[in-house]
């Protein structure tokens, strides 16, 4: 069982950045992150492989870059220019899964969760 465990996450004015950490006790294939908006489903954000390659939702390409140190099992998300709308509860989630996707289903270990909440 993997352990994962979160931090980064708080108050930002709309345009401002945060960086979300979120550290492994084990390694996996893939690490990434979702985020769920009060009275939503939990929504795939991105993914970073252990070879590096990376996937983003539509919605913060450009805005969100991932990254990963394999060394500490750790990955990191940066947001830039964040929106009202990217306020929620961003969970990281980690797999040994070849192909996890987009889906919640995908992945085997959670975090306990960070709030970001952007002001407009």
């Amino acid at each position: 069982q993997v352990q994962l465990v979160e931090s980064g996450g708080g108050l930002v004015q709309a345009g401002g950045s945060l960086r979300l950490s979120c550290t492994a006790s084990g390694r996996t294939f893939t690490m990434g992150w979702f985020r769920q908006a009060p009275g939503k489903d939990r929504d795939f954000v991105a993914r970073m492989h252990q070879s590096g390659s990376t996937y983003y939702a539509d919605s913060v390409k450009g805005r969100f870059t991932i990254s990963r140190d394999n060394a500490k099992n750790t990955v990191y998300l940066q947001m830039n220019n964040l929106k009202p709308d990217d306020t929620a509860v961003y969970y990281c989630a980690a797999t040994n899964n070849l192909v996890p996707g987009q889906k919640v289903g995908g992945y085997d270990f959670w975090g306990q969760g960070t709030q970001v909440t952007v002001s407009s």
